[in-house]
């Protein structure tokens, strides 16, 4: 290909994309299949402005896949690795094996030879991880229970690969596929017995986990102290396609490898460095394989065989729909979420166009049967967005979880010295004590139904997402004294943590945390007020605010003390009258009235000199060196 031609070429990717992704977001459709439409369009079924070449796009955009996987492992630490593993092994292994027997099953039934249906069979088990991924990410769906459980059968998916692959030639059937068209990939380890391979894969999954751990990271450090962003981004692509090629070279999946290596630097201090360096290119190669993938849709075969084609997607999709809401169900997810899954997975992923490939050169399927699953492959991941579509505006609204409407953030109309984000039972309790005590607080929830609850109660609450730095600013973040954080996730917090550091240095942070790993990455983020979610952990940190904004130790002590009796009281006196909302909001209004009238009152009438004595120098000390005291260090408030 001349530079002409290759120019010519990047214009028309970049243009199909810059024209239909933006169109079918605005529709609703997402971006992956507005990359897809774009393929169609401009491949040789469409307009033919890409032609043969299409093939070699396919193999460059399938290293976006492996970007992808890399920058997956960088987000998945070892430990959360392990925390999933039941998910993985299980729920990921009971679908890869229940839909290939299905498939197999099947194929033998319409007269096919084990061994070849077998091979389908596993074909078909395999999903879509760059669509999937990438589709969950852009409806905020990943982190529900439902996306967690999709990723770990997609994470199994892409490690079965391999014994696949090792399996495959054992079904070669003689006489079919291969062929003088048939083209060989040449690797360390061919030739080599079978025993020296298995010893070869291993020491080059060990040497990529040491590598990691005591090579990489003293190169990224070099590379650092250089100060050359450029550099640093280098380097990490070197990183990538290093590890990639080894894989490959060694007969393993160059996704498999990377993801693998991610995992490893998870805990590394540049994790964030190699994800924000590495992003741009993957998102470009992924736009640029889902373009690829719709360009390869071979519409002349289905021309020819349109209900032959069209009725193995339909099966394939209903089958393995059949078996992953089956799976979930089985693995006590509720019943949205169990539908997100099998909503999200019933395609054939890209790793089919490896394995289809592999077979045809391995003998183990004929051209006649690849070629026209190549079609079904693309097609049914070219249905994906638009079943997710399905499952989000038809399916949820009626059987599973409403999602939220978009709705624009409150107008913001004043400044507090104190900003309090998240307004659930932990936020909540810091700023009802510091309202009571006539402290003016701006509260931002991201949560409308609260909003809307917590406004019937009587309570000035915005909404709004705090982890956007235009609102943090208006909520009046340049002069607040302190910003209380106590949202419901760890990531959401740290997140905003990073933000307020970043942009508004000045600002006190008092930050909610979960257990002892967030307490941790807290600290490590520069934040000194860290607590941990309890109701006692809540009223201290209540308390130092007060205490932060002037009130004396005593007075500060005594309305905390008052304010957890009052409420633990309220607590019995309300669950009382939960079957009655008319009644329990106004109980529930009146006690928090009654509340901050109880505490002006104990203001008004407190003795001075029990304040001073608390206050006195010969005690301060003690208070600072007590554990959880004011001005007690990081660790000890953790």
């Amino acid at each position: 290909m001349s530079s002409e031609e290759f120019l010519f070429q990047a214009f028309v990717y970049l243009m199909a994309a810059v024209i239909a992704v933006p169109l079918a977001s605005r529709l609703g459709f997402g971006s992956v299949l507005g990359y897809l439409i774009a393929g169609i369009v401009i491949g040789p079924f469409g307009l033919g402005l890409i032609g043969e070449e299409g093939e070699d796009v396919m193999h460059f955009a399938e290293f976006g896949v492996v970007m992808m996987l890399f920058v997956v492992g960088l987000e998945l630490e070892p430990e959360r690795l392990w925390r999933l593993r039941g998910p993985i092994l299980g729920l990921g292994g009971l679908q890869v094996i229940v839909t290939t027997l299905v498939a197999a099953g099947i194929g033998m039934a319409f007269s096919f030879p084990w061994q070849t249906a077998m091979a389908i069979g596993m074909i078909l088990s395999l999903s879509s991880t760059a669509i999937v991924l990438q589709s969950l990410n852009e409806k905020a769906l990943l982190k529900t229970e439902g996306g967690q459980s999709a990723f770990s059968i997609l994470l199994f998916q892409d490690i079965a690969v391999i014994p696949m692959l090792a399996f495959f030639p054992l079904l070669a059937i003689g006489g079919v596929g291969g062929g003088e068209d048939a083209h060989t990939t040449t690797t360390w380890v061919s030739g080599l017995a079978p025993w020296a391979q298995t010893l070869a894969v291993l020491g080059a999954v060990a040497g990529v986990i040491l590598a990691g751990r005591f090579v990489v990271r003293p190169i990224l450090r070099i590379v650092a102290t250089t100060r050359l962003r450029e550099l640093f981004t280098a380097a990490a692509l070197l990183l990538v396609i290093g590890i990639a090629l080894l894989m490959t070279q060694v007969g393993l999946s160059a996704a498999l490898g990377t993801f693998l290596a991610g995992v490893v630097l998870a805990t590394s201090e540049y994790r964030h460095e190699l994800e924000s360096d590495i992003d741009p290119f993957k998102g470009l190669l992924l736009g640029l394989f889902f373009i690829a993938v719709g360009a390869a849709i071979d519409f002349a075969l289905i021309l020819q065989q349109p209900f032959l084609i069209f009725g193995i997607v339909i099966s394939i999709v209903a089958i393995k729909f059949a078996v992953l809401f089956a799976l979930a169900r089985m693995f006590k997810l509720q019943f949205d979420q169990s539908m997100l899954v099998a909503f999200s997975l019933p395609q054939v992923g890209e790793f089919a166009f490896v394995l289809l490939s592999f077979a045809n050169q391995e003998g183990v399927l004929g051209t006649e049967i690849t070629s026209p699953l190549v079609a079904v492959v693309a097609l049914s991941m070219a249905i994906t967005p638009l079943l997710l579509i399905i499952n989000e505006r038809f399916v949820q609204p009626r059987f599973g979880t409403r999602d939220q409407e978009e709705r624009e953030p409150d107008v913001i109309d004043e400044e507090a010295p104190v900003i309090i984000a998240g307004f659930g039972s932990f936020g909540s309790t810091v700023g009802r004590l510091l309202r009571a005590n006539g402290v003016p607080t701006t509260v931002l929830e991201i949560d409308s139904d609260r909003v809307d609850l917590l406004r019937k109660l009587g309570l000035k609450v915005y909404y709004g997402d705090a982890s956007r730095h235009d609102l943090l600013q208006i909520a009046g973040a340049g002069e607040a004294r302190l910003l209380v954080i106590a949202l419901d996730t760890p990531e959401r917090t740290l997140a905003l943590v990073e933000l307020a550091k970043k942009h508004f240095p000045e600002l006190t942070i008092m930050a909610r945390a979960f257990d002892w790993d967030d307490s941790y990455q807290l600290i490590d983020a520069g934040v000194t007020y860290v607590y941990r979610e309890a109701l006692d952990t809540s009223m201290r940190m209540g308390t130092d605010a007060l205490r932060l904004l002037g009130f004396r130790a005593y007075q500060a002590q005594r309305s905390a003390q008052t304010f957890r009796q009052y409420d633990n009281e309220s607590l019995f006196e309300l669950t009382k009258k939960r079957g009655d909302p008319t009644l329990y909001l106004s109980s529930a209004r009146q006690r928090i009235e009654n509340l901050e009238r109880l505490l002006s009152a104990d203001q008004v009438e407190r003795d001075p000199s029990r304040d001073l004595g608390w206050d006195a120098e010969s005690l301060r000390d003690e208070v600072r060196r007590a554990p959880g005291g004011f001005g007690a260090s990081a660790s000890d408030s953790a």
